[in-house]
């Protein structure tokens, strides 16, 4: 693979990295317990009169919030993890060849998904 082409790839793997990780932290904290996984903060919207219908509403609301950003921080943990994952093959000289078969990944494929770890063969 040529140089040229593998820095590309590795200049669009650290930005994909950069902008994941900032959008997960604009929800969720790093686990100092687990390398690689986020937890998501419960959202903490306006109080309101406790015991009030509209009090009820905000922690429903603040419920729904929660469970959509846990979904989220899931996708993009996933994806994070996939691009670390193409670092770390980039750092080890492994990058770029089929994780099952050991065979080049096309340079289309790698243009537009990066992180791929397979061959279309093999995804």
């Amino acid at each position: 693979m040529e140089q040229a082409f593998l820095e590309e790839l590795r200049h669009a793997l650290e930005q994909e990295r950069d902008k994941l990780a900032a959008e997960l932290k604009s929800f969720a904290r790093p686990d100092p317990k687990m390398a690689g996984d986020w937890d998501s903060q419960m959202p903490q919207f306006e109080p309101a009169e406790h015991g009030s219908h509209s009090s009820l509403e905000e922690e429903a609301d603040e419920v729904e919030e929660y469970e959509t950003r846990l979904a989220t921080e899931h996708s993009l943990e996933s994806r994070l993890l996939q691009v670390n994952q193409a670092l770390t093959r980039m750092n080890a000289g492994t990058y770029g060849k089929c994780a099952k078969c050991g065979k080049e990944i096309s340079p289309e494929r790698l243009r537009a998904n990066p992180a791929a770890e397979f061959d279309m063969e093999h995804s």
